[in-house]
């Protein structure tokens, strides 16, 4: 079975290494170019006009992999799901990337019109997810305890839905740095779920693996192409239904402690601003504090991606090592 899963990574590395040097010209092309933040680093300004809704890119090379390998019986049920949870949360970050691009709106999207549309792509998956047999507890990680959340876990169900895709969106700030992240995120998913004989969720995990390290070759530093919310909303979708799927939830906040970091960073700057009048942090999120802390910007996501893989090791280990 591992040979197929290198087929399922191959195709969508090979599909996005193909597509991305023919949709990029055509970004550039309708002046599809990132708006950067007056009040961000300044040496970001730089980075104005460069192509984004890129997440478009890989997405199109996961969808032509999963095509590929639901011809030869290989996707199955968890597969379609993640297909579904995926593009449905790359659909919201569509639209919201659309608005501030196309329509020239900043802000994009409303804080309510984004939420409402993540909580109905989280409740519809969740829906799916009762078709099935699904258990109500939460594993502790490393150990063979469990929480039974009984009739409260489907609206934790719903909030993890929604809140690990913000998480990744807040991550996408840095050239490479969310495309190098998800990728080592879904490479420890597709060994978690290949150890516990969750063929759909392994098939998705190298699918998604593939994609992003065919896109982090256009997104690694100097971007030719940002992946946009298009792309980070995708992203975090993907990762909080695999968590569901194979009931990793809580490890999860191991595997993406990256994620899980840069939104407390942002939640600890707001409270505190708004209680004392006074900064945590040079900025939030935490990578633009480093940042301007005199880091280079390479440095920042070097330092974050080892991170992310010691993390993701830990992860493996300890699911693993219980299985």
């Amino acid at each position: 079975m591992t040979l197929f899963y290198l087929f399922g990574l191959a195709i969508s590395f090979l599909c996005t290494l193909i597509f991305a040097p023919l949709f990029i010209p055509m970004l550039r092309k309708l002046h599809f170019g990132q708006y950067i933040r007056e009040e961000g680093p300044k040496s970001h300004m730089k980075k104005a006009g460069t192509p984004t809704m890129g997440g478009v890119i890989f997405l199109v090379g996961m969808i032509v992999a999963v095509i590929v390998m639901a011809k030869y019986h290989f996707a199955t049920q968890d597969t379609y799901m993640l297909l579904f949870v995926t593009l449905g949360f790359g659909l919201v970050g569509f639209i919201d990337d659309f608005i501030k691009i196309v329509m020239k709106r900043n802000m994009g999207l409303t804080s309510k019109q984004k939420m409402l549309g993540q909580i109905v792509i989280a409740v519809i998956f969740w829906f799916f997810v009762t078709r099935y047999d699904y258990a109500t507890f939460l594993n502790i990680p490393g150990t063979s305890w469990t929480i039974d959340l009984h009739w409260v876990y489907p609206l934790f169900a719903v909030l993890w839905l929604v809140g690990w895709p913000n998480a990744t969106n807040l991550t996408d700030g840095m050239d490479g740095l969310l495309s190098g992240l998800s990728a080592v995120a879904f490479a420890a998913y597709a060994t978690i779920a290949i150890a516990m004989n969750s063929l759909g969720v392994a098939l998705f995990s190298t699918i998604m693996l593939g994609a992003v390290l065919g896109f982090l070759i256009f997104n690694a530093h100097p971007a030719k192409v940002f992946m946009g919310d298009t792309g980070s909303l995708a992203i975090g979708g993907a990762l909080a239904g695999m968590a569901i799927l194979t009931k990793t939830e809580l490890l999860l906040a191991v595997i993406g402690g990256v994620f899980a970091i840069e939104t407390l960073s942002v939640i600890i700057q707001v409270i505190s601003f708004k209680t004392t009048g006074k900064r945590v942090f040079k900025m939030s999120p935490i990578h633009h504090h480093f940042e301007l802390s005199g880091w280079s910007e390479w440095k920042v996501v070097t330092v974050f991606w080892l991170a992310g893989l010691v993390l993701a090791i830990i992860s493996v280990y300890l699911k693993v090592g219980m299985l």
